[in-house]
Parts: C-alpha cells; structure tokens; sequence
C-alpha cells in the first residue's frame, strides 16, 4: 500500500483486533478467531510481517490459514459457536424479557449465523 495514511490505518486496526482477539481468549464470552482473522487482513493491507506473525502462530496460525485458504471452521468450534448462540439467546430471554418481536428479530439473526457456520466446510 502506497497511502502511509491508510497504511497506519490498516496497521492500527490490525492491532485492535489482535487485542480483541487476545481479550477473547481469556473472556469465554467473547470470540477470538474472528478477531484474529480480521487482524490478519488488516495486515495483510499494511505490515507483511505481523501477517507472517499471525499466520505461523503456534495456536491461532492453523485456523487463520485454514480460513482463508477455503473458509473452513473445525467442527468442535462450530458446535460450540452454535450452543453459544442458543445460550445466549437463551439468556437473553430469561433475563432481560424482551418484546415478542424484538426476540423475533434477534433470534432470525442467531439462526442466520448459526446456519451461516454450519454450512462452513470441516476442514
């Protein structure tokens, strides 16, 4: 990338995501591969180095690769990406009770999704 302007941008960017991304490995209800696949991208557009760093990670480099090379999710994350979901879903509506048809809303949305990472490849 030409622009330094963009280039300290993306770079930034790439950095609030690994952080988000590293918040989430200690926080379970928070992601972290998707943060560390949008960190990656960024990367990708300004500091070949940090993607290097990210794709050869020892634990997260193998689903960041796996990612891009076919959009692959391993099927232990998407179960538990989908019973998270339900769990949420499922907290949501004891807790904060909303009106029939914003739980209408959100719920066509969590079954988006889930469907969205069931349909993903294995491997």
């Amino acid at each position: 990338m030409h622009n330094p302007i963009k280039r300290w941008g993306w770079f930034a960017l790439g950095w609030v995501m690994v952080a988000l991304g590293f918040i989430g490995a200690l926080l379970p209800v928070m992601p972290t591969t998707i943060f560390l696949i949008l960190a990656a991208a960024c990367f990708s557009h300004s500091s070949p180095r940090f993607e290097r760093w990210l794709l050869d990670h020892r634990w997260f480099g193998p689903s960041i690769r796996r990612w891009r090379e076919n959009g692959a999710i391993p099927r232990r994350a998407k179960i538990v990406a989908i019973v998270s979901m339900a769990g949420g879903y499922g907290v949501l509506l004891v807790t904060a009770a909303p009106v029939w048809w914003l739980a209408l809303i959100v719920a066509a949305a969590l079954v988006a999704c889930a469907a969205y990472v069931a349909t993903r490849p294995d491997q």
